[in-house]
């Protein structure tokens, strides 16, 4: 770590200490895909909290109404798979709020694909986005958050131990969150920064129950969350600088038997042969 950013350290130090227990007054917190979805939402929850928030994300108009919403947030165009523009914009959200408490690395694509049959690209988008992206974001903020009340959020899968047909490449980028998650916690522990990982669910549209070939009643009711539930997780998340997340709450509980309902489908679902 070179001076400038001993310096960004220990001057975050200082103005965090303002900041303890439930209390979000004062936090400073970057939020990434902040422009629609969990990211907006959560946003203005934290903002009406008391936190001075920071934008990044790929819609300048809904990213400005959103920076609207929340005092005349501080806001970045950003495409979390391009390392250059990470790093422009974290430091960009930095030098604007003076420094970065907690950084919520929100930012992510869907990927339902099969791995035999499926586009290439679709493994390619959810890696360089997902997982990627994910690393770009925590490597950029690392050094802003090296405190004793900096934290880290990362969102993994709730489903990351079921194993269902066509989610392949969104599970696997997002297990891969999840492992980057469990390291930087290690690595950071010295410094007093925790990590979390967020186990979230498919968010609750019709997208998702058509993804489960129609069987939300037996699966998809079991780990999908909505936007406010999902919301609720990170804001308690953040406030307890935890180290799991579950959004639902009941998803790790039912990880076990949705997977079971998987395995016990007949072999011939659609597109598998």
């Amino acid at each position: 770590m070179g001076k400038s950013e001993a310096g960004k350290s220990e001057a975050g130090k200082a103005e965090s200490a303002k900041s303890s227990g439930d209390d979000l007054t004062g936090r400073r917190i970057l939020i990434t895909g902040a422009a629609r979805n969990i990211g907006s939402s959560l946003a203005r929850r934290l903002y009406d909290r008391g936190a001075s928030v920071g934008l990044l994300g790929l819609e300048p108009e809904l990213l400005e109404q959103v920076a609207t919403s929340c005092g005349r947030a501080p806001w970045q165009l950003c495409d979390v798979a391009d390392l250059e523009q990470v790093s422009r914009g974290v430091d960009y959200i930095a030098e604007k709020l003076g420094g970065i408490d907690v950084v919520v690395a929100n930012a992510g694509v869907e990927a339902n694909s099969s791995i035999l049959g499926g586009d290439p690209a679709d493994m390619r988008r959810a890696v360089e986005v997902n997982l990627m992206g994910t690393y770009y974001t925590l490597r950029a903020a690392g050094h802003h958050i090296s405190h004793e009340n900096g934290y880290a959020l990362v969102v993994a899968s709730a489903h990351g131990a079921v194993k269902h047909p066509f989610r392949g490449p969104l599970r696997a980028s997002r297990a891969g969150v999840e492992a980057l998650g469990d390291a930087l916690r290690l690595e950071m522990k010295h410094l007093g920064t925790k990590v979390g990982v967020a186990y979230i669910g498919d968010i609750d549209t019709d997208t998702t129950a058509l993804s489960f070939d129609g069987a939300r009643g037996t699966l998809a009711n079991s780990g999908t969350t909505t936007v406010a539930d999902a919301v609720d997780a990170f804001e308690r998340g953040i406030v307890g600088r935890k180290s799991r997340v579950h959004a639902p709450r009941r998803s790790a509980a039912v990880r076990y038997i949705a997977q079971r309902a998987i395995d016990l489908r007949p072999s011939h679902v659609r597109g598998v042969a």
